[in-house]
């Protein structure tokens, strides 16, 4: 029932928005049958969480196994340097204040040397709306890890926040992407900036493309753009305002691992999980393991 709900809903939006161009905000502020309920991270609720490890959130689809490569720029001290983001899906599951939560592993680098690795927890509610229930940075410098800012929903008055709603739609409000209190200060949050364009990337040519807009209201001026493709998620990564790191990032390889990969996948984040139990243990300690989905 909740699939025929989504997919009629959307359908309705998806072809209103391509026929006027801002079909979707229209239909929002008219409160019409086809708006969904804008859900806020308020609105967390572990009950609203019965298959949450499955997500297939048309926007962001998260297969276990699936690998996206990107590979772009960013400006250090006025200088390019070469910036690649290397995304994968792994086949763990994590209990995230009883929210069963797909385990994210992430690498990024900066002119071929690591300078962060993380572990993201990502879950879908009953709705279809995904959900950030927290993470475990590592930062990296001279091949030793010099911070880790880790959160986890639940602890030290952090809350989850939403990824991505089931249907983003024009001229609604933003919304919270997670928060976790000082010294790791989360507070980003994200809003719908674009709906129906096309973008070419190197893998190739999608339309129908949404494109969301991710700030920090402590750092005014200053945005994240990110660009995803219908089934297959974020394509694209680029900068709004007086952002110094001018941040740029394009999809450059989709990967389907095999199960060789995928346990060499599991094995590199369970051992940034144990890494989170050694030294974050007042945010991680309390936490059950991951474990792989059977």
């Amino acid at each position: 029932m909740r699939a025929l709900k989504i997919i009629v809903a959307g359908g309705v939006l998806v072809a209103v928005a391509i026929a006027t161009g801002t079909g979707v905000a229209t239909a929002g502020k008219s409160g019409s049958a086809a708006s969904p309920k804008e859900i806020q991270a308020k609105d967390f609720d572990p009950a609203n969480f019965s298959r949450s490890w499955v997500v297939d959130n048309k926007w962001f689809p998260l297969e276990p196994g699936t690998q996206l490569v990107f590979q772009g720029a960013t400006t250090e001290d006025k200088e390019r340097i070469p910036h690649r983001v290397i995304f994968t899906v792994t086949d763990l599951v994590k209990d995230v204040g009883g929210v069963r939560s797909v385990v994210i592993w992430d690498r990024d680098y900066s002119d071929g040397k690591l300078v962060e690795d993380e572990l993201s927890f990502m879950a879908q509610d009953n709705d279809g709306n995904v959900w950030h229930t927290g993470e475990v940075p590592r930062e990296w410098e001279e091949g030793k890890v010099v911070a880790s800012p880790a959160w986890i929903a639940g602890v030290k008055r952090a809350k989850a926040g939403i990824v991505m709603r089931v249907q983003p739609r024009l001229g609604t409000p933003s919304y919270s992407q997670g928060y976790a209190p000082p010294p790791v200060n989360w507070t980003d949050r994200g809003q719908v900036y674009k709906l129906g364009i096309k973008n070419c990337v190197p893998v190739r040519c999608y339309t129908n493309v949404l494109v969301t807009r991710e700030f920090n209201p402590d750092e005014p001026g200053k945005s994240q753009l990110k660009y995803y493709a219908p089934g297959v998620g974020n394509i694209r990564v680029g900068w709004l305002g007086n952002d110094p790191g001018k941040e740029v990032l394009t999809l450059v390889k989709i990967v389907r691992l095999m199960p060789v990969g995928l346990a060499k996948a599991r094995a590199e984040a369970l051992k940034i999980e144990a890494y989170a139990y050694a030294k974050k243990k007042a945010v991680y300690g309390g936490t059950k393991p991951a474990e792989r989905v059977s």
